[in-house]
This record gives C-alpha cells, sequence and structure tokens, in this order.
C-alpha cells in the first residue's frame, strides 16, 4: 500500500499498512482515533488500552524514554494458551500421555519474566529450564516444590550437586547428558551424596530444519549424542544399575522453525529413538522436544525465516499425532510431552517504546529560477535535466543525471570546481531524483535500475534508543521486528524513513521493516510537529534481547514498566525498574565515579587559580557533573 496514492486515509488504512493484525496475534490493535492499543481478553470480553495512555502515565511518574514496557496479561494468556492448546490436541487424539511445559531461561533471565511465568504457570506446573549455573540458581529459588526442571548444556561438579539435591527438596530435576563424558561424574556424585538422579538424554536428530538457526539440528550440531555414542551411555547405566535412572529423552530440532512438515519430520525420528529405547527396556516416560515454535514476526503465515506457515493449534496437533502414529507399531506408552517454548512464550509480552529526536530530509533547498552564467557546463546539464525530469526518459535520465553529480564530486576533489557550484548541482540532482521518485509511485512496477532510490531518498528519524542495547538481534542477525509508530495513525503518513539510534555507529539503524505482511527498507512515517513527542513501538521483542544487549556508546539499560491491564479498561503499574545510570554504566568498565568527580573537581579547583572561572561558575560546573553522573544515558526531554 502506498500512502500518497490513498485520497482519504483512516487508522483502518494504517492498521492494514502496518499490518498489526497479521503479526499482532490479537494482543494489539487500533482506536478510531488512530492510537495503538494493547487488547486484552477477559471473560466479559476484550478491553483495550492505548498505548500512548499507558506512555502517559509513565512520563508522569518521572520515566523519560526510552523504556521497555511489558504487559503481564499477554505472558499470562500466553503460557495459557500454549497449555490448553496442547490439552486440546491431547484430547482431541485420544492420547494417553499428558504435556508439560518448560520455559528456557536464557530465552529472558530477567527476574520479573521468571517470576511471572513460575507464577503464571504454577496451575500448569510450567517448569525451567537451566544451562548454567547461574541459571540453575535462579530456578531453584523461584520454581515452586515439585516444579520440573530440566538441566541443559555442560555440568560441572557445582553444578550436579545442586541438581543432585534439588531432587531432595522435591523438584523434577532431570540431568540431560549432551556429551558421553558428562556421565562418569554424573554417577560419582550420585554415589557420593547416595542421591539417584532423574536422567535424560540428549540426542541429535539427522532432521534439518529452515531458518536461522540450522545449526542445532543435524550431525554437526554442537549438542548431543550420536547414535553410537546413544547406544554406549544406555550400555554404561545398565552396567552401572541406573538404567531406571534414564527417564527422559531429548533432541532440540531448532529455533523459530517456520515449516510445519520440518518439525513434523524431526518429532517422528525422535519418536523412533523413544520407541526402539523402550523396546530395549529403558523405562522412559517423557520425550523432550525442545524448542521450535516460531513467532510470525512478518505475519504472513509462510515459511518465511522470520514467519510461520502454522498456528499454534496445528503444532500441538502435529506433535501429539506424530508421536502417537509413529509408536503405534510398537506398542509402546504414549510419553508424557514436554516443549521449551522460550520465544513464542515471551516474544509477545515486551516491547521497546521511544520518541524520535530529531529528522534528516533529503530533499533540494531553494535553487534558482535559472543557472548561474559561470556555471560549469556539467552543471548547466544538471539544470537542464532537472528543468525536464517531469518527463526525461525515467531510468536513463535519472542515470544521467547520478553520473554527473559523481563526475562533479570528483571535479570537487581535484580543485576543478569551487564548493558552491558542487552544493548548487548536488541540489539539482535531488530535486530531479524526487521528481523522479514520485514518477516511480505512479507504476505498478518499479524498475530494477532503480529500486534502491526511495531508500537512497528516505529521511533518517533519529531514535532515542540504542539497537545494541535493546535490539542487539536486529544488528547481529538481521532479525526483522516490527516497528510503527503508536500514535497519530488516522493522519497520512507521508514520509518514507529508516530509524538511526543514538550511537555513533552507521550499524546502529534499522532499515528493514514488517509492512503489509511484507518487508520494505524504509518505513512510512508522520511529519514531526515541532513541540510535541512523536512515538514509535518496536513489538515482539521479548526474547533474547534484554540479557544480549551491550553497552556501545555506553547507553545502559532502559527504564522497564509492567503493567496490568484491568477488565475496567484502566492499567496498574505493578514494577518499575529505573534505567542505568551514567555512574552505573562506568561502574560497568571498571570507573570510579567518585573518582571521576575528585579528578574533575581538581580540574575545576586548578582553573579558578587560573582565573579562568569564578567560584559561583565553579558549582555550577561541579552540580552539572554530579546530575550527569546521576542521571539516564539516554536522552532526556
Amino acid at each position: 500500500m502506498n500512502p500518497r496514492s490513498k485520497p482519504d486515509w483512516t487508522a483502518a488504512d494504517s492498521a492494514a499498512l502496518y499490518g498489526v493484525d497479521n503479526w499482532g496475534g490479537g494482543n494489539f490493535s487500533m482506536t478510531p482515533s488512530g492510537e495503538v492499543t494493547v487488547k486484552v481478553q477477559f471473560d466479559s470480553g476484550p478491553v483495550e488500552v492505548p498505548l500512548i495512555e499507558i506512555v502517559r502515565g509513565i512520563k508522569q511518574r518521572g520515566h523519560d524514554m526510552p523504556l521497555l514496557l511489558r504487559i503481564e496479561n499477554l505472558l499470562d494468556a500466553r503460557i495459557t494458551l500454549l497449555n490448553e492448546s496442547f490439552r486440546e490436541a491431547i484430547r482431541q487424539a485420544g492420547y494417553q500421555g499428558r504435556y508439560q511445559g518448560v520455559f528456557p531461561v536464557k530465552v529472558n533471565q530477567q527476574a520479573q519474566v521468571i517470576e511471572e511465568i513460575t507464577q503464571f504457570g504454577a496451575r500448569y506446573n510450567h517448569g525451567l529450564e537451566a544451562g548454567s549455573k547461574a541459571e540453575l540458581l535462579l530456578a531453584l529459588a523461584k520454581l515452586p516444590e515439585h516444579g520440573l526442571l530440566v538441566c541443559n548444556g555442560y555440568k560441572d561438579r557445582e553444578f550436579i550437586d545442586l541438581g543432585l539435591w534439588a531432587d531432595k527438596l522435591g523438584y523434577r530435576c532431570f540431568f540431560v547428558v549432551e556429551s558421553p563424558s558428562e556421565l562418569p561424574l554424573i554417577i560419582a556424585r550420585s554415589q557420593a551424596l547416595g542421591i539417584r538422579p532423574l536422567l535424560g538424554l540428549r540426542i541429535k536428530v539427522s532432521a534439518k530444519v529452515g531458518g536461522l538457526w540450522t545449526e542445532t539440528s543435524g550431525d554437526r550440531s554442537s549438542f548431543g549424542l550420536s547414535t553410537a555414542q546413544l547406544v554406549q551411555v544406555v550400555d554404561d547405566l545398565r552396567a552401572a544399575e541406573m538404567l531406571d535412572c534414564l527417564q527422559l529423552l531429548h533432541c532440540h530440532l531448532g529455533s523459530q522453525i517456520p515449516d510445519l512438515e520440518e518439525i513434523r519430520a524431526g518429532v517422528r525420528e525422535a519418536s523412533r529413538f523413544y520407541a526402539d529405547l523402550v523396546a530395549e527396556g529403558v523405562p522412559l516416560r517423557s520425550l523432550d522436544l525442545g524448542g521450535g515454535l516460531a513467532v510470525d514476526y512478518i505475519g504472513n503465515q509462510t515459511k518465511h525465516s522470520h514467519s510461520r506457515n502454522y498456528s499454534l493449534a496445528d503444532y500441538c496437533r502435529c506433535i501429539v499425532t506424530t508421536i502417537q502414529q509413529t509408536l503405534a507399531a510398537s506398542g509402546a506408552a504414549h510419553p508424557d510431552i514436554i516443549t521449551e517454548s522460550g520465544r513464542a512464550t515471551v516474544a509477545h509480552t515486551s516491547l521497546l517504546l521511544f520518541n524520535i529526536l530529531d529528522v534528516m530530509h533529503f530533499e533540494a533547498q531553494a535553487l534558482p529560477d535559472r543557472c548561474p552564467s559561470d556555471a560549469h557546463p556539467l552543471v548547466a546539464r544538471q539544470f537542464a535535466l532537472q528543468q525536464d525530469a517531469a518527463s526525461f526518459e525515467l531510468v536513463a535520465g535519472y542515470q544521467e543525471a547520478l553520473g554527473i553529480r559523481d563526475q562533479i564530486r570528483q571535479l570537487f576533489r581535484d580543485g576543478e570546481i569551487p564548493l558552491r557550484q558542487r552544493s548548487l548541482a548536488e541540489n539539482l540532482f535531488l530535486a530531479s531524483a524526487r521528481q523522479v521518485l514520485q514518477r516511480l509511485e505512479q507504476l505498478s512496477e518499479c524498475p530494477a535500475e532503480l529500486s534502491e532510490l526511495p531508500q537512497n531518498l528516505a529521511d533518517i528519524y533519529y531514535g532515542n534508543f540504542s539497537v545494541f542495547q535493546s535490539l542487539p538481534d536486529s544488528w547481529a542477525i538481521d532479525q526483522v521486528f516490527p516497528v510503527m509508530p503508536i500514535h497519530r495513525l488516522a493522519e497520512r503518513p507521508e514520509r518514507d524513513a529508516i530509524i538511526s539510534d543514538l550511537t555513533c555507529d552507521c550499524d546502529g539503524k534499522l532499515d528493514c521493516f514488517i509492512l503489509t505482511g511484507g518487508e520494505r527498507r524504509t518505513l512510512p512515517l508522520h511529519p514531526l510537529v515541532p513541540g510535541e513527542d512523536y512515538f514509535l513501538g518496536v513489538f515482539l521483542m521479548g526474547a533474547y534481547q534484554e540479557t544480549l544487549g551491550d553497552l556501545h556508546n555506553l547507553f545502559g539499560d532502559t527504564h522497564v514498566v509492567s503493567v496490568r491491564v484491568n477488565e475496567n479498561g484502566s492499567f496498574d503499574v505493578m514494577k518499575e525498574l529505573s534505567g542505568d545510570s551514567v555512574a552505573e554504566v562506568l561502574s560497568f568498565v571498571e570507573y570510579d565515579p567518585q573518582a571521576l568527580y575528585n579528578g574533575f573537581r581538581d580540574k575545576a579547583e586548578k582553573a579558578v587559580r587560573d582565573g579562568r572561572i569564578d567560584l559561583s561558575e565553579r558549582q555550577r560546573l561541579l552540580e552539572e557533573f554530579a546530575s550527569r553522573l546521576r542521571g539516564y544515558t539516554y536522552y532526556c526531554s
């Protein structure tokens, strides 16, 4: 959809343009007045709260942009939906096992998130997965008694001892053996402490999956036992008279798997392993299929790496019926099904909100009515092209103007053309390019030679955030998140833009966007109104982004606010965490803030002695320095 091609613009047009109904999963909507809302389902019906109202409430509580907003209701709803969808698939298929959800802590280790998952998941006995000692410790502190704890990754003596004692405390703690070298230590510590462990084995399935994380499956996966190693570990457990401890089979098909048939192939292979091990007398009870449930970031329900061609109900039915059908011939009892869905649990529940600070336009300034008499011949030709830009042959005319611009730049570098003539020539080129772009908007298909022109002429909107701190996957692996304004959406978005962050880095930008179910290199935005804030949101970013963020240019963690929407349409601020101060960030890189202040004070005192400032100026400077140390690392309005 081209916003400029529609004479009358409404909020419904904006909803269609930005694809809210496609990627929002029913969690976000839009008011007729053009405000994005968070949408929560209650027994009495849906309730919507405009995000701009939440922003105003948060600002009144003293928190500037940017901030990470968590919606508690959405996390509650995601856990409920996952568990209930599996329950329904099990009921429909007549499956004899149960479903057990597990959240992999690595996806979002933040205390608020883990606390809410254990709280909202308690009625389903939703478990946690830990892959390090730190994650194991927080899981032991947060999981309720009898909670399921799956321990993946490499394990040393301390890790193993903690997990064994967890069993004594009433947890169901499974050690998943990833490598044959782990087993002797697990057995030795078990015997030393007199605690028989619950064991699982991670297998490598040969079925490969698509998407961005294909290396987590197949023979070359870093983790998991080969077929030969699997057989050897089973024999070693039998020899140690510990085969009864082996009750779980684990595999990880991949992450963000877009194609349901690839999931089906992997589940079928894992089920065959399960059936044959049971036939050998291994007392397996659970099949852990790891992660893989994708989030449709684009919203077009395809096999694109940022999408998925299935619903949650499809995913649950696929797993349940594939296990059931594969085991039918063997007569093995149906195992309890475990999945470790992380991304699909938390992605929808968090969004980044930030304001726009400034904008750079790529447009011609005031142009003369006639070409100057002393103009270089190339400048004169550029002037003639600009006068004819509304009608010259589209591709050839633009390419000639582009070539002249580049020649003039070379002449300037060689000292053969003055600054003001270069400035005029580049202004003329921009004017021609803008007219070409207007003509392109009337065409059904853009010529390949001009495909990059819209991006080259796009405005740069400067956002008050850091890509590297808040959206590292967009930089590191080209992850695409939905981005859009959260207000003014009943107005036509007249500008095409990319978004630059506050860092002094050319990679600190967003230049791939989701629109009407697809991707585009520019984002339609509204012109800034002097004296008014303009707010954008980045959605579906609750998975991985917070922990992976770094301190590029020493921009720290943003403020974090967790809200809960009420049935009467109000909202409560449940938790508030202030973002990092400048002093805190400096301490992360081994500076002592007090020492920095003392050093600056000494410099100010020397300036007084030298007569460069007076005592009142000294005090004002020191107060400013101390205030900035205590302040937010981001731009404050």
